[in-house]
């Protein structure tokens, strides 16, 4: 994992075990809040299933319905990203990732104004997020993944192309982005 920008966190449960298999809290509302240190109500829990090589991202919504996720994955793996895009912020258009996975049970805390991304290293993943906000297709952006003002150092040969559906092909360039 790479150092993450100010608003980023990770948390890792404490796992119990015994002959039985496993037993962890995977969402803990008192913990979380003061580990960001702000108060958050999260409205709604999302899935989603994932082939290997498919890219997904990167997201934002901006006001008013802008919104915060917590990620995990509780089958396989995945190469998830958050890129800053707070207007005036010092990390503007940078990034960080970390490798989420069914078997280090991290889970990745994207605060609105980041654009949030993964990409499938594993044959398939289930990947599951709270978020902060309904979904609002009006206030949805898409930023291209492969935007060569970001570079983003994606876990792939630069021969392979991943799977991304046409929308998230389509999206706008940082700069386009910065001009809104």
């Amino acid at each position: 994992m790479n150092n993450l920008l100010k608003g980023l966190h990770v948390f890792q449960p404490k796992l119990f075990t015994d002959e039985r298999g496993f037993f962890y809290e995977s969402f803990n509302q008192e913990v979380f809040q003061q580990k960001i240190g702000s108060t958050v109500n999260f409205v709604q829990d999302n899935v989603s299933l994932s082939k290997k090589n498919v890219l997904r991202g990167l997201h934002l919504q901006q006001s008013p319905s802008e919104q915060g996720k917590l990620v995990k994955v509780v089958k396989g793996e995945i190469f998830d990203i958050a890129v800053d895009l707070r207007k005036g912020s010092d990390t503007f258009g940078h990034y960080s990732h970390i490798v989420l996975s069914e078997y280090n049970r991290k889970q990745f805390w994207i605060p609105p104004g980041f654009a949030h991304g993964f990409y499938t290293l594993s044959e398939s993943a289930e990947v599951h997020y709270k978020v902060t906000n309904y979904y609002s297709p009006d206030s949805e952006i898409t930023i291209k993944w492969n935007d060569t003002d970001l570079n983003i150092k994606w876990p792939f040969s630069k021969l392979l192309h991943p799977i991304v559906s046409a929308k998230d092909d389509l999206g706008i360039t940082l700069e386009d982005y910065r001009l809104l």
